[in-house]
């Protein structure tokens, strides 16, 4: 029934406004609920529901909280065209993400909308697909189509910096998540990913490792978040008294890590192996699903976590790996939902006080320690002297 021309939200108001306009529906009979519209037309419940909200704005139903939406008498029905302002009267603010299929994409979205909704705006979700030319397509289109402000999720921080630039030179509303343009001086919430990157080397430090290994299958320039757990990594090592070996800096492995099942599986096992030759103890990872991989790979191997190797991801958003057959992965954990409550108060900050957002905010991290970490060989060599001086 729908088609990929417009959105599919904007198809679903033309459809149940075409039946109410028919007589299909009549004033005060409920209309379908959230969960009926995605089942029936093949959506997600965030699309069967903003479809409900826009017709809600139009006029054309009301809603009752707990029993559902109903059709409006006719008397007062307007159309978002013809009210006062148009465009800038619209109160959508768009979320464009890379991805929809990821624990952490949706923990931002509880953040954002609550907030949102607590205020009189609504949140539209959209898709870049991991594509910086489909994000720059999303950041052009979106504000001619009446969108009053965009939450970005930046693909990479080394893409797109012009129209980016552009939209905020211009005092267009945008922000960004998770990422931080480095050159641009503009509204930013991330997490603490410094001082997670910091607190990661820093434990495995104190547990009694000292060849320590940072992996990351993106190149580290490519997202600040990467970059900035990297500076917080070397940071502790330098703290420590340890060197920075660039010999134990793995990263830029892309399409390797996201090839097909049995060969991204050779993959860590290789890359595995090469880290084991240069003595390495401790793996820091980019994120927990890396992290899980090399947990797997070490199984396969027969090296044991985390009595021969101790592994540390990021993020904490792998639920089924707490259930798995592998040691359940130390994690730092980000605070997604704050950092979309954040982002979403800056938005709404600068929609109605007129000024430009360009403070970065950083949400504090957590350490989460689980059964992926061990006492490094450091600490063992201490055991043993003072074994020996105890006799």
């Amino acid at each position: 029934m729908l088609s990929g021309d417009k959105p599919l939200y904007s198809q679903i108001i033309e459809i149940l406004r075409g039946r109410i306009e028919r007589g299909e529906y009549v004033p005060d009979q409920q209309l379908p609920t959230e969960v009926e519209l995605a089942e029936q037309f093949g959506v997600s419940r965030i699309t069967s529901k903003r479809a409900l909200i826009e017709l809600e704005r139009e006029g054309l139903i009301y809603r009752r909280r707990g029993s559902g939406s109903f059709v409006k008498k006719k008397e007062g029905v307007r159309r978002p065209q013809e009210e006062q302002g148009g465009a800038a009267a619209n109160r959508i603010v768009s979320m464009i993400i890379p991805y929809v299929a990821s624990n952490n994409m949706f923990g931002y979205i509880p953040g954002i909308s609550a907030y949102l909704e607590s205020r009189g705006y609504y949140l539209s979700i959209h898709n870049s697909d991991w594509s910086s030319a489909q994000e720059r397509e999303l950041l052009r289109s979106l504000p001619k189509r009446g969108t009053s402000g965009i939450i970005l999720y930046p693909v990479s921080t080394q893409r797109n910096l012009d129209i980016v630039h552009a939209l905020h030179a211009t005092g267009y509303p945008i922000v960004t998540i998770d990422q931080y343009y480095s050159l641009l001086s503009m509204g930013s919430v991330v997490s603490d990913n410094f001082g997670g990157g910091y607190t990661s080397a820093a434990q495995l430090i104190e547990l009694g490792h000292t060849r320590i290994a940072f992996l990351s299958t993106i190149d580290i320039q490519y997202r600040s978040t990467v970059r900035d757990r990297f500076f917080g990594y070397c940071k502790a090592l330098s703290d420590n008294g340890l060197p920075v070996d660039i010999d134990l800096v793995y990263s830029g492995m892309t399409d390797q890590a996201e090839s097909d099942p049995p060969s991204r599986r050779q993959f860590y096992k290789s890359l595995l192996a090469q880290m084991l030759e240069q003595q390495v103890t401790a793996i820091q990872a980019e994120h927990d699903l890396v992290a899980f991989e090399i947990v797997k790979a070490a199984a396969d191997m027969g090296v044991r976590v985390p009595e021969e190797l101790s592994v540390v991801g990021f993020d904490n958003n792998l639920d089924f790996a707490l259930h798995s057959d592998v040691p359940p992965i130390t994690t730092v954990e980000q605070e997604y939902r704050e950092i979309g409550r954040r982002a979403a108060e800056m938005i709404v900050d600068q929609l109605e006080s007129g000024e430009r957002q360009t403070n970065r905010v950083e949400v504090p991290i957590v350490w989460i320690a689980r059964q992926s970490t061990g006492p490094g060989p450091e600490a063992d060599a201490d055991s043993d002297e003072e074994e020996q001086e105890a006799r």
